[in-house]
């Protein structure tokens, strides 16, 4: 298992960029959260393994159908675990 913080910048709130990335997250079997930022952007740590890790990163470079990606800081952080993949609203 493996644990990665992202940062995704762009067009990415207001298009879905959340929901859709907890499906996606929820498909791949991965835990952990997303939320949006006060910056505009969307923060989001995963843990999973690492092969899903690498597909939902790749995933998070091009979003849902009306997000505009320009970029994701990826993160490798110390593993953390969590119950599922849930949308925080804070």
């Amino acid at each position: 298992m493996s644990t990665y913080h992202l940062v995704v910048s762009g067009k990415v709130q207001g298009v879905f960029f959340r929901a859709t990335a907890k499906e996606v997250a929820v498909e791949k079997g991965l835990i952990g959260w997303v939320r949006n930022t006060n910056d505009d952007e969307v923060e989001i740590l995963a843990t999973g393994s690492e092969e899903a890790l690498q597909d939902f990163i790749k995933w998070c470079w091009k979003g849902p159908d009306r997000a505009m990606v320009r970029n994701v800081v990826i993160t490798k952080v110390d593993d953390q675990h969590f119950d599922r993949f849930s949308i925080k609203r804070d």
